[in-house]
């Protein structure tokens, strides 16, 4: 395997300050979320392409692709949200096997509550930290990172 390439002082520096940046950019989104809103991140993770959706429903193995999610999970948290009133679960038309997952009017409204202050937060802690050429840096680089990742994370 041959001897490790250590990351230079640049490199460990950006890899630090990512590694700081998410958990700690995490926590304060999600506790704002709970605050503001009553929901938590992994609601709030599936009812944005749900609200999103044609109809506001996904089967819900897409629904776990597009969060990188695995199927147990996506399982486990649409149960709990399903006894919250915000999604319910259909069958599939198309496969008995599959599940369709429906946004329903509760879901939609607490997604509207919650968004624009949701929105304001990621406003506040991430994007107004960056100036429009970082902007221009970030996300770039950022889809290039993503499309060097496997596909079956999560």
């Amino acid at each position: 395997m041959g001897e490790a390439r250590w990351l230079d002082e640049r490199e460990a520096r950006v890899w630090r300050g990512m590694i700081g940046v998410l958990p700690r950019l995490t926590a304060v989104l999600e506790r704002q979320l709970v605050q503001d809103a009553g929901l938590s991140a992994a609601e709030y993770t599936l009812l944005v392409p749900l609200s999103e959706a044609p109809d506001g429903v996904l089967r819900a193995r897409d629904l776990g692709r597009m969060v990188s999610w695995e199927r147990s999970r996506i399982s486990h948290q649409v149960i709990r949200m399903e006894k919250r009133g915000l999604v319910v679960r259909e069958e599939c038309d198309e496969d008995a096997r599959g599940s369709m997952v429906r946004l329903t009017e509760a879901g939609r409204k607490a997604i509207v509550a919650a968004a624009p202050a949701h929105v304001a937060a990621v406003r506040r802690y991430f994007i107004g930290a960056l100036t429009d050429t970082e902007l221009d840096v970030i996300g770039p680089a950022l889809e290039r990172v993503l499309d060097r990742l496997p596909d079956d994370v999560g």
